[in-house]
């Protein structure tokens, strides 16, 4: 399944456009990076995936339809599944974004 390209065009629509956000087809889905980190992409499996500060990670898990994102068979640390239902409406989509390049902007850009 390809990822969900409205779901693509709102988080587009949503990002601010600065020199440090990029995009990246990874994993079947699209990307969207800041300073080389992910930050949030638009899933093949639908819904969004959520780059999290790892403090905030279990009470981010406890809301609904938010899980931790498997990959592998294995729980990626810090990153977790929002469901489409969950980030239906722009105000919700636009908190998960914020969240996601909050803390990727607190990372050290990636070297290219």
């Amino acid at each position: 399944m390809a990822y969900d390209k409205v779901l693509a065009d709102r988080i587009r629509e949503l990002i601010d456009p600065t020199p440090d956000v990029s995009e990246k087809k990874m994993f079947g889905g699209l990307a969207f990076l800041i300073n080389g980190n992910m930050a949030v992409a638009a899933s093949r499996t639908g819904g969004l995936l959520v780059r999290v500060d790892p403090e905030e990670s279990t009470t981010l898990l406890a809301r609904e339809y938010v899980g931790a994102m498997v990959m592998g068979g294995r729980e990626m640390n810090n990153w977790l599944r929002v469901d489409g239902a969950a980030v239906a409406d722009d105000e919700a989509l636009d908190e998960w974004i914020d969240r996601g390049i909050s803390y990727a902007r607190s990372l050290p850009p990636k070297e290219k």
